[in-house]
Protein backbone atom coordinates (compact mmCIF):
# COMPACT_ATOMS: atom_id res chain seq x y z
CA UNK A 1 0.00 0.00 0.00
CA UNK A 2 1.43 3.54 -1.16
CA UNK A 3 1.56 6.25 1.53
CA UNK A 4 -1.04 8.23 -0.21
CA UNK A 5 -3.34 5.77 -0.10
CA UNK A 6 -2.76 5.27 3.45
CA UNK A 7 -2.78 8.49 4.28
CA UNK A 8 -6.20 8.67 2.71
CA UNK A 9 -7.32 5.91 4.54
CA UNK A 10 -6.34 7.67 7.77
CA UNK A 11 -8.12 10.65 6.40
CA UNK A 12 -11.11 8.60 5.85
CA UNK A 13 -11.31 7.09 9.36
CA UNK A 14 -10.93 10.41 10.50
CA UNK A 15 -13.68 11.92 8.99
CA UNK A 16 -16.09 9.30 9.78
CA UNK A 17 -14.91 9.07 13.62
CA UNK A 18 -15.63 12.72 13.39
CA UNK A 19 -19.06 12.09 11.77
CA UNK A 20 -19.73 9.73 14.44
CA UNK A 21 -18.89 12.34 17.16
CA UNK A 22 -21.20 14.83 15.45
CA UNK A 23 -23.97 12.60 15.42
CA UNK A 24 -23.64 11.35 18.70
CA UNK A 25 -23.21 14.78 20.22
CA UNK A 26 -26.38 15.86 18.18
CA UNK A 27 -28.41 12.97 20.06
CA UNK A 28 -27.23 13.09 23.24
CA UNK A 29 -28.63 17.19 22.88
CA UNK A 30 -31.85 16.78 21.25
CA UNK A 31 -32.33 13.76 24.43
CA UNK A 32 -31.55 16.71 26.49
CA UNK A 33 -33.53 19.17 25.11
CA UNK A 34 -36.88 16.45 25.11
CA UNK A 35 -36.11 15.59 28.51
CA UNK A 36 -35.80 19.70 29.54
CA UNK A 37 -39.03 20.41 27.87
CA UNK A 38 -40.85 17.34 29.17
CA UNK A 39 -39.61 18.45 32.94
CA UNK A 40 -41.16 21.77 32.15
CA UNK A 41 -43.80 20.67 30.85
CA UNK A 42 -44.45 18.05 34.21
CA UNK A 43 -43.76 20.94 36.04
CA UNK A 44 -46.18 23.46 34.70
CA UNK A 45 -48.50 20.89 34.57
CA UNK A 46 -48.20 19.98 38.05
CA UNK A 47 -48.57 23.77 38.83
CA UNK A 48 -51.70 24.42 37.35
CA UNK A 49 -53.28 21.12 38.49
CA UNK A 50 -52.80 21.74 42.15
CA UNK A 51 -53.91 25.25 41.52
CA UNK A 52 -56.87 24.31 39.93
CA UNK A 53 -57.82 21.62 42.40
CA UNK A 54 -56.96 24.14 45.30
CA UNK A 55 -59.75 26.30 44.12
CA UNK A 56 -62.21 23.39 43.15
CA UNK A 57 -61.68 21.78 46.65
CA UNK A 58 -62.09 25.01 48.63
CA UNK A 59 -65.18 25.78 47.14
CA UNK A 60 -66.51 22.47 47.61
CA UNK A 61 -65.03 22.31 51.55
CA UNK A 62 -62.86 19.69 50.85
CA UNK A 63 -59.80 19.80 53.04
CA UNK A 64 -57.33 17.12 50.22
CA UNK A 65 -54.05 17.89 49.45
CA UNK A 66 -53.76 18.50 45.65
CA UNK A 67 -50.08 16.87 45.54
CA UNK A 68 -51.43 13.72 46.72
CA UNK A 69 -54.21 13.92 43.67
CA UNK A 70 -52.20 15.01 40.68
CA UNK A 71 -49.98 11.50 42.10
CA UNK A 72 -52.89 9.42 41.95
CA UNK A 73 -53.40 11.25 38.48
CA UNK A 74 -50.58 10.57 37.00
CA UNK A 75 -50.28 6.70 38.26
CA UNK A 76 -54.50 6.66 36.83
CA UNK A 77 -52.94 7.57 33.49
CA UNK A 78 -50.09 5.72 33.42
CA UNK A 79 -52.02 2.42 34.79
CA UNK A 80 -54.94 2.59 32.78
CA UNK A 81 -52.97 3.60 29.38
CA UNK A 82 -50.41 0.58 30.13
CA UNK A 83 -53.64 -1.42 30.34
CA UNK A 84 -55.16 -0.18 27.12
CA UNK A 85 -51.71 -0.72 25.02
CA UNK A 86 -51.94 -4.54 26.17
CA UNK A 87 -55.82 -5.09 25.41
CA UNK A 88 -55.40 -3.29 22.04
CA UNK A 89 -51.72 -2.76 20.64
CA UNK A 90 -52.56 0.45 18.94
CA UNK A 91 -50.98 3.46 20.06
CA UNK A 92 -53.74 5.88 19.37
CA UNK A 93 -56.22 4.06 21.85
CA UNK A 94 -54.13 4.52 25.00
CA UNK A 95 -53.41 7.88 24.28
CA UNK A 96 -57.07 9.16 23.84
CA UNK A 97 -57.37 6.98 27.26
CA UNK A 98 -54.24 9.29 28.90
CA UNK A 99 -55.77 12.30 27.70
CA UNK A 100 -59.43 11.37 29.22
CA UNK A 101 -58.11 10.40 32.34
CA UNK A 102 -55.77 13.69 32.54
CA UNK A 103 -59.51 15.20 31.93
CA UNK A 104 -61.19 13.66 34.30
CA UNK A 105 -60.18 15.70 37.70
CA UNK A 106 -61.53 18.74 36.05
CA UNK A 107 -64.75 17.09 34.80
CA UNK A 108 -65.59 15.84 38.50
CA UNK A 109 -64.69 18.81 40.18
CA UNK A 110 -67.30 20.64 38.21
CA UNK A 111 -69.78 17.92 38.11
CA UNK A 112 -69.50 17.60 41.98
CA UNK A 113 -69.55 21.75 42.10
CA UNK A 114 -72.70 21.76 39.97
CA UNK A 115 -74.66 19.00 42.25
CA UNK A 116 -73.57 21.41 45.16
CA UNK A 117 -75.15 24.44 43.59
CA UNK A 118 -78.27 22.74 42.87
CA UNK A 119 -78.24 20.94 46.91
CA UNK A 120 -78.03 24.14 48.03
CA UNK A 121 -80.84 25.86 45.97
CA UNK A 122 -82.82 23.44 46.90
CA UNK A 123 -82.20 23.96 50.61
CA UNK A 124 -82.12 27.41 50.54
CA UNK A 125 -86.11 28.17 50.99
CA UNK A 126 -86.13 25.83 53.73
CA UNK A 127 -83.19 28.18 55.42
CA UNK A 128 -85.13 31.27 54.60
CA UNK A 129 -87.81 30.25 56.54
CA UNK A 130 -85.90 28.70 59.72
CA UNK A 131 -83.99 32.13 59.90
CA UNK A 132 -87.40 34.09 59.31
CA UNK A 133 -88.72 32.20 62.44
CA UNK A 134 -85.58 33.23 64.43
CA UNK A 135 -86.36 36.24 63.98
CA UNK A 136 -89.55 36.53 64.81
CA UNK A 137 -88.97 34.93 67.85
CA UNK A 138 -87.09 38.17 68.99
CA UNK A 139 -82.98 37.12 68.23
CA UNK A 140 -80.56 39.20 66.62
CA UNK A 141 -79.65 38.19 62.52
CA UNK A 142 -76.62 36.58 64.14
CA UNK A 143 -78.06 34.40 66.21
CA UNK A 144 -80.51 33.08 63.62
CA UNK A 145 -77.50 32.62 61.39
CA UNK A 146 -75.99 30.85 64.37
CA UNK A 147 -79.58 28.88 65.02
CA UNK A 148 -79.22 27.74 61.41
CA UNK A 149 -75.92 26.84 61.17
CA UNK A 150 -76.73 24.45 63.71
CA UNK A 151 -79.55 22.81 62.84
CA UNK A 152 -79.34 22.61 58.62
CA UNK A 153 -77.60 20.27 56.49
CA UNK A 154 -74.30 21.41 54.66
CA UNK A 155 -73.83 22.44 52.04
CA UNK A 156 -76.07 25.66 52.96
CA UNK A 157 -74.85 25.15 56.86
CA UNK A 158 -71.11 25.10 55.44
CA UNK A 159 -72.09 28.49 53.89
CA UNK A 160 -73.14 30.78 56.36
CA UNK A 161 -71.19 29.33 58.90
CA UNK A 162 -68.27 30.90 56.79
CA UNK A 163 -70.23 34.17 56.95
CA UNK A 164 -69.94 34.04 60.36
CA UNK A 165 -66.61 33.46 60.35
CA UNK A 166 -65.75 36.55 58.51
CA UNK A 167 -67.92 38.55 60.46
CA UNK A 168 -66.02 37.39 63.37
CA UNK A 169 -62.85 38.25 61.54
CA UNK A 170 -64.11 42.32 61.34
CA UNK A 171 -65.97 41.84 57.47
CA UNK A 172 -69.18 43.47 58.12
CA UNK A 173 -72.58 42.20 57.26
CA UNK A 174 -72.99 43.80 53.52
CA UNK A 175 -69.35 42.49 52.93
CA UNK A 176 -69.94 39.00 54.19
CA UNK A 177 -73.21 38.66 51.91
CA UNK A 178 -71.72 40.02 48.77
CA UNK A 179 -68.79 37.64 49.55
CA UNK A 180 -72.00 34.71 50.12
CA UNK A 181 -73.29 36.52 46.43
CA UNK A 182 -69.82 35.59 44.97
CA UNK A 183 -68.93 32.19 46.17
CA UNK A 184 -72.48 30.94 44.56
CA UNK A 185 -73.62 32.78 41.43
CA UNK A 186 -77.11 31.69 41.74
CA UNK A 187 -80.70 34.25 41.19
CA UNK A 188 -81.86 32.43 44.43
CA UNK A 189 -78.45 34.11 46.38
CA UNK A 190 -78.59 37.16 45.13
CA UNK A 191 -82.40 37.65 45.60
CA UNK A 192 -81.98 36.70 48.89
CA UNK A 193 -79.00 39.19 49.66
CA UNK A 194 -80.67 41.54 47.98
CA UNK A 195 -83.96 41.39 50.25
CA UNK A 196 -81.96 41.41 53.16
CA UNK A 197 -80.26 44.65 51.95
CA UNK A 198 -83.17 46.26 51.53
CA UNK A 199 -85.26 45.05 54.49
CA UNK A 200 -81.76 46.17 56.28
CA UNK A 201 -81.11 49.49 54.76
CA UNK A 202 -84.77 51.08 54.67
CA UNK A 203 -85.97 49.49 57.98
CA UNK A 204 -88.52 47.11 56.87
CA UNK A 205 -89.79 43.99 58.64
CA UNK A 206 -86.81 41.30 57.91
CA UNK A 207 -88.96 37.92 58.73
CA UNK A 208 -91.80 39.24 56.45
CA UNK A 209 -89.21 39.79 53.54
CA UNK A 210 -87.62 36.77 54.21
CA UNK A 211 -90.47 34.34 54.29
CA UNK A 212 -91.81 36.19 50.72
CA UNK A 213 -88.40 35.52 49.14
CA UNK A 214 -88.51 32.02 50.28
CA UNK A 215 -91.98 31.79 48.89
CA UNK A 216 -90.43 33.11 45.74
CA UNK A 217 -88.08 30.62 45.10
CA UNK A 218 -90.32 27.55 46.40
CA UNK A 219 -92.60 28.73 43.40
CA UNK A 220 -89.30 28.60 40.90
CA UNK A 221 -87.92 25.68 42.10
CA UNK A 222 -91.34 23.93 41.65
CA UNK A 223 -91.44 26.01 37.96
CA UNK A 224 -87.99 24.55 37.14
CA UNK A 225 -89.26 20.98 38.21
CA UNK A 226 -92.22 20.96 35.81
CA UNK A 227 -89.68 22.31 32.76
CA UNK A 228 -87.34 19.83 33.65
CA UNK A 229 -89.70 17.08 33.22
CA UNK A 230 -91.17 18.21 30.34
CA UNK A 231 -88.18 18.56 28.58
CA UNK A 232 -86.58 15.34 29.59
CA UNK A 233 -88.07 13.63 26.61
CA UNK A 234 -86.17 16.25 24.72
CA UNK A 235 -82.86 16.08 26.22
CA UNK A 236 -82.94 11.71 25.71
CA UNK A 237 -83.80 12.64 21.89
CA UNK A 238 -80.37 15.01 21.93
CA UNK A 239 -78.49 11.99 23.18
CA UNK A 240 -80.17 9.18 21.05
CA UNK A 241 -79.82 11.82 17.67
CA UNK A 242 -76.05 11.68 18.91
CA UNK A 243 -75.15 8.28 19.52
CA UNK A 244 -77.32 6.44 16.80
CA UNK A 245 -75.07 7.22 13.88
CA UNK A 246 -72.08 6.45 15.95
CA UNK A 247 -73.54 2.88 16.87
CA UNK A 248 -74.68 2.42 13.26
CA UNK A 249 -71.15 3.07 11.92
CA UNK A 250 -69.81 0.58 14.68
CA UNK A 251 -72.27 -2.14 13.30
CA UNK A 252 -71.32 -1.54 9.70
CA UNK A 253 -68.17 -2.20 10.64
CA UNK A 254 -68.59 -5.42 11.90
CA UNK A 255 -71.13 -6.37 9.77
CA UNK A 256 -69.02 -4.92 5.83
CA UNK A 257 -65.67 -4.02 7.36
CA UNK A 258 -64.44 -4.14 4.14
CA UNK A 259 -66.79 -1.52 2.81
CA UNK A 260 -65.94 0.61 5.98
CA UNK A 261 -62.33 0.21 5.55
CA UNK A 262 -62.60 2.96 3.02
CA UNK A 263 -64.47 4.98 5.26
CA UNK A 264 -61.35 5.37 7.36
CA UNK A 265 -58.53 4.97 4.83
CA UNK A 266 -59.14 7.41 2.03
CA UNK A 267 -59.58 11.36 2.26
CA UNK A 268 -63.03 11.21 1.03
CA UNK A 269 -64.02 8.89 3.81
CA UNK A 270 -62.16 11.09 6.12
CA UNK A 271 -64.04 13.98 4.47
CA UNK A 272 -67.10 12.15 5.58
CA UNK A 273 -66.24 11.83 9.02
CA UNK A 274 -65.52 15.28 8.88
CA UNK A 275 -69.22 16.40 7.69
CA UNK A 276 -71.00 13.72 9.90
CA UNK A 277 -69.06 15.21 13.22
CA UNK A 278 -70.00 18.65 12.30
CA UNK A 279 -73.67 17.64 11.90
CA UNK A 280 -73.73 15.73 15.18
CA UNK A 281 -72.20 18.41 16.99
CA UNK A 282 -74.63 21.38 15.77
CA UNK A 283 -77.72 18.56 15.88
CA UNK A 284 -77.02 18.43 19.43
CA UNK A 285 -76.54 21.75 19.98
CA UNK A 286 -79.73 22.88 18.67
CA UNK A 287 -81.54 20.18 20.66
CA UNK A 288 -80.21 21.92 24.01
CA UNK A 289 -80.36 25.28 22.76
CA UNK A 290 -84.09 24.05 22.52
CA UNK A 291 -84.53 22.65 25.74
CA UNK A 292 -82.73 24.51 27.66
CA UNK A 293 -85.41 26.88 29.32
CA UNK A 294 -84.36 29.66 31.96
CA UNK A 295 -86.53 30.44 34.58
Amino acid sequence: MSAGELGAGMSTSTMASVVAVMVALAIVILVWSVVDIASNGMARYRRLFTERAHVGLSELFLFIDPARLFVLNIALILLLSALTWGLTRDPVTPLGVALLTAWMPRFTLRWLRQRRVQKLEQQLPDALLMLAGALKAGVSLSQGIQQLVREALPPISQEFDLLLREQRLGVSMDAALDNLNQRVPLQSITLTVSAMRIASETGGQLAETLERAAQTLRQKLAMEDKIRSLTAQGKLQAWVVGALPLLLMFALNKLEPAAMHLLFSTPTGWATLVVIALLEFFGVLVIRKIVAIDV
